[in-house]
């Protein structure tokens, strides 16, 4: 009866057998993204395998089988964040969070790896934008409290609170809330490659093609008038070009203008009245194109 009873009981090699076979046949999938997906039975001998033998192809199939929950996180995490973020970016920083995860996740512990990846994965992205961030994180812990301080008291209130009123809340003196105002207004940055939202996804621009300068100058501008300089003064002398150039463009008077020229200012008033009847008659004989 022993005898018939120790031969129905498998070896331990014939028992490992069946789960090496399915080692294979998971290492022998194609890594494509069309290829099936895995089964809780193959993640749990891959995970035995991978920390028993640190296969490097076993940790790249963990890896990718993840990868769509990083995708998930980083997407959840630009929601919050400026238009200029780029959800790559975000997906990049999480992937080296989801290695960590994957090198350092203990089986005995008997967690779930999504509990475990998830908060490595939401952590290495928001360490990647803090080091990105140019702000002290101790200034933007006192623009969010003064954020979250002036939010409660327009509730309470319903008008937007006054400086006093901000102080009590904060429990600070009226100094230091405008110490807080002026490292607050630290935190504020745009991005001149940011989109312009017009509300038309088939026209998208950055700001920095739309934000006009005040103080460029227009070039179509400087022609148009170079040429009307030209125009108006290529019917006079060398000596009366000087005067008008000095007297309208250098805002030099009549005095100055004398003195540099040699002449009396008389005789300056004399040559600009002389050269202003000769230039309106010009302008008027010249016809006027559309």
């Amino acid at each position: 009866m022993a005898k018939s009873s120790l031969a129905l009981r498998p070896s331990p090699r014939s028992a490992a057998a069946p789960a090496r076979n399915r080692l294979k046949a998971v290492e022998s999938r194609p890594s494509a993204s069309g290829s099936a997906p895995l089964t809780e039975a193959d993640l749990e001998q891959i995970w035995k395998t991978f920390k028993r033998t640190r296969d490097e192809n076993l940790r790249n199939t963990l890896i990718e089988h993840h990868l769509p929950l990083v995708r998930s996180i980083a997407e959840r995490v630009l929601q919050t964040l400026p238009k200029s973020v780029d959800v790559d970016d975000l997906s990049s920083a999480g992937t080296f969070g989801l290695m960590d995860a994957i090198n350092g996740f203990d089986l005995s512990r008997g967690i779930k790896f999504k509990t475990y990846c998830t908060t490595r994965i939401r952590g290495s992205i928001l360490d990647e934008l803090r080091s990105q961030d140019w702000v002290p994180r101790l200034v933007r812990l006192k623009a969010h409290r003064l954020e979250r301080a002036v939010r409660q008291l327009e509730g309470e209130l319903g008008r937007h609170p006054n400086q006093v009123e901000i102080a009590q809340a904060l429990g600070i003196s009226l100094e230091e809330l405008q110490d807080h105002q002026s490292e607050a207004n630290a935190k504020t940055i745009f991005s001149l490659s940011e989109k312009w939202d017009d509300g038309d996804d088939d026209k998208e621009m950055e700001k920095v093609e739309i934000l006009a300068d005040a103080r460029s100058v227009d070039p179509v501008e400087t022609v148009q008038q170079n040429d009307a300089l030209e125009a108006i003064t290529s019917c006079l002398t060398k000596k009366e070009r000087l005067i008008v150039l000095m007297y309208y463009y250098e805002g030099l008077t009549m005095r100055e203008i004398g003195e540099i020229m040699e002449l009396t200012e008389s005789r300056v008033c004399q040559i600009h009245s002389n050269v202003m009847a000769r230039l309106k008659a010009h302008l008027d004989r010249t016809p006027v194109e559309a």
